[in-house]
């Protein structure tokens, strides 16, 4: 099986924390290609991560985190896309390797992580549904950019959720007890926090709706257990 894959990093403002991903995805021997998705930071975000080697498109202005990604999917090639958040703590190679092996084994056909600091619903159904963190073959996705263009911001994660239960892909979830996301409250102050997680709560249920995600969160749920 090829496994040429190309890792994707969307960002936004992420200057103080994506160096540290990044030097843990260039130069992995098991990524070919690292492609950060500069959306529209003010920061520095981009100057960082072309010192720290890899790729950068730069989109302005700002256009949230599912247009950010299907920017880097039309940019992409190889067979298989690695999706990382910008802003984790605690990443190291040996929890990417994890990542990828079960789909590269073929053992699974898409791989979702379950961070240590996932709320702790998530760790007792034992997926995060939500997990930024995927590999998946580029064939999944590639034919729906128009689609995503027309998703709300945060739509993208349960819009792929919605193919890969529609082509009946195997999930496989994978562990990361040492690795963290910060809150949004960490990063924004507490009210700006508080008014992102409503945002991108809304912007889940105007992506596929509420019956639609309870169901994507109990069939994910069934397959992995």
């Amino acid at each position: 099986m090829s496994s040429k894959i190309t890792c994707l990093v969307p960002a936004h403002d992420e200057a103080a924390r994506i160096g540290a991903v990044l030097s843990v995805l260039v130069g992995h021997p098991q990524i070919d290609r690292v492609l950060v998705i500069d959306d529209g930071s003010r920061d520095g975000t981009a100057e960082v991560a072309q010192q720290a080697g890899a790729e950068v498109l730069r989109l302005v202005p700002n256009r949230g985190k599912t247009r950010a990604l299907a920017q880097g999917i039309a940019a992409s090639d190889g067979d298989w896309l690695l999706l990382i958040d910008a802003d984790l703590t605690g990443l190291t190679a040996a929890d990417i390797t994890r990542l990828v092996w079960p789909v590269l084994e073929g053992r699974a056909d898409v791989s979702l992580s379950l961070r240590g600091n996932a709320p702790r619903l998530w760790h007792w159904l034992g997926v995060d549904y939500i997990s930024g963190e995927r590999m998946l073959p580029r064939a999944l996705i590639a034919p729906h950019l128009a689609a995503l263009d027309s998703l709300p911001k945060f739509g993208f994660e349960v819009f792929l959720n919605r193919l890969m239960l529609k082509h009946g892909m195997r999930p496989a979830v994978v562990r990361w007890p040492g690795v963290a996301s910060p809150a949004k409250a960490t990063k924004r102050g507490l009210w700006r926090g508080i008014a992102s997680d409503v945002l991108m709560i809304v912007d889940i249920l105007r992506a596929t709706g509420p019956l639609t995600v309870l169901s994507q969160i109990a069939s994910l749920t069934r397959q992995v257990r």
